[in-house]
């Protein structure tokens, strides 16, 4: 890495919330104690290689406008090593501790199947190099199964067979060099598993086919010695009309029915809990309450634009309800809060990926403290308890115990007269939060 990619552009510090450094953090301090962890512990931050060094910043309407001097667009082995070099050090002055890649993000698709695992192989040893100078760890690999045009109709649900083989091929490597570089997980987002129409589709057949992938790969990695975990994203559509990972509910249900729940958590896209008309808390729960919270895509989308527009997550409440969530699952164990997002496609100068980082870093600071202090004063969980009291004696306490019956249940309820529950109190609630904005 003796080029540098960032000219003028020093190791990004915290300098607290008075500085007026634009390039600086106001929050994000990387060793502050909270509780019982530092930040960078508590958040694990990874870079999206596919958004920051990849993502040409187009939309539906207009190609890309990024300039990134470092990637002059080639399928080279040399230009892909460039482009590596240009992401270690922009992590390096972000004091980003992980990153995460597709296949096809860090290394070329080239004619056949083995060229391109021979220039992922060389781009690998590359990645090995720079993981090794920087300290840098891979948080998770993945292989990209949705953009060549094989994978119109799917990868691991393609009606096609040799379409099917084709993806198990890329996995397989995919998962060997995420293994090669010691990578903490391995994420499968199916881009391209659902459909456009029932008209055309065996569901039964797909899913089934899909549990049958999932389980190769699982049988794989017991092969190799891969310790990392492996995660499913969920997302409800775009670019199929559904797909079958459509929330984290519907990813629990399929890993239940195909005996696959022991291998797999998910990793929670707040964008594409969006899309599936929840709150990124909401998923976060359903996973946590499971024992699957594994990791993060940290982001935002548009309410207000019917696509998944991966923005950088700067909304301090969303951000507390976050890490209120994961605060209380315990923490990551295994993922991290990878930056699934993108810069806009008017921000297109390298300089603006600091920034949108930045910003996004602090938020999660700011939503760490905050959510901490909530837990600690016990305020809003205490009412939460205090809610659900009749559960914990009497009548409600045989329920709890799974030892009521529709019986013992009406012979209580014929003593009763009119029962009024307690109030919610959600607007007492939401002040209650508001009292921890500073």
């Amino acid at each position: 890495m003796s080029q540098e990619h960032f000219p003028g552009i020093k190791k990004i510090a915290y300098e607290g919330p008075n500085t007026k450094n634009r390039l600086a953090f106001r929050h994000y301090n990387p060793d502050e104690i909270v509780g019982k962890k530092k930040m960078k512990d508590h958040l694990r931050f990874s870079m999206a290689y596919w958004h920051a060094m990849k993502n040409p910043l187009g939309d539906p309407f207009g190609g890309g406008t990024r300039q990134r001097p470092w990637d002059d667009g080639s399928d080279s082995v040399e230009n892909a090593k460039r482009v590596a070099d240009a992401g270690f050090e922009f992590m390096q002055k972000l004091s980003l501790d992980y990153y995460c890649f597709h296949d096809r993000d860090v290394a070329p698709e080239l004619g056949d199947l083995q060229a391109s695992n021979d220039a992922l192989d060389a781009v690998a040893d590359h990645l090995k190099k720079l993981q090794k100078q920087t300290g840098i760890k891979l948080l998770w690999g993945t292989a990209c199964l949705f953009s060549h045009p094989r994978y119109m109709q799917g990868a691991a649900t393609s009606p096609n067979a040799d379409v099917y083989a084709i993806a198990a091929a890329q996995v397989k490597k995919a998962m060997d060099v995420t293994h090669r570089l010691g990578g903490l997980g391995y994420t499968f987002w199916g881009g391209r598993e659902g459909y456009s129409t029932l008209l055309n589709t065996d569901m039964k057949r797909e899913l089934a086919n899909l549990a049958h992938f999932l389980h190769m790969a699982v049988d794989y990695k017991k092969k190799i010695g891969f310790k990392g975990q492996f995660y499913i994203e969920p997302k409800p559509r775009e670019p199929s009309t559904h797909q079958y990972d459509s929330d984290a509910a519907a990813c629990l249900n399929f890993l239940r029915e195909f005996n696959l729940l022991d291998h797999f958590k998910l990793n929670i896209e707040t964008n594409h809990a969006t899309l599936a008309l929840h709150r990124v808390e909401h998923e976060l729960n359903v996973a946590a309450n499971a024992g699957a919270l594994g990791s993060i895509d940290a982001n935002t989308g548009d309410e207000l634009i019917g696509w998944d527009t991966d923005q950088f997550p700067t909304n301090i409440y969303m951000t507390t309800q976050m890490m209120l969530q994961l605060l209380r699952a315990g923490g990551f164990k295994t993922g991290g809060m990878n930056f699934d997002a993108k810069v806009r496609r008017e921000s297109h100068e390298p300089i603006d990926l600091f920034h949108a980082h930045i910003g996004g870093m602090d938020a999660f600071a700011r939503g760490l403290k905050i959510a901490h202090r909530i837990i600690q004063d016990g305020d809003l969980d205490r009412f939460v308890k205090t809610r659900y009291a009749t559960f914990d004696s009497g009548i409600g306490k045989t329920v709890t115990a799974k030892k009521a019956t529709f019986e013992s249940l009406e012979k209580h309820a014929l003593k009763l007269g009119d029962v009024v529950p307690a109030s919610g109190r959600q607007e007492m609630l939401e002040n209650l939060i508001n009292d921890y904005m500073d």
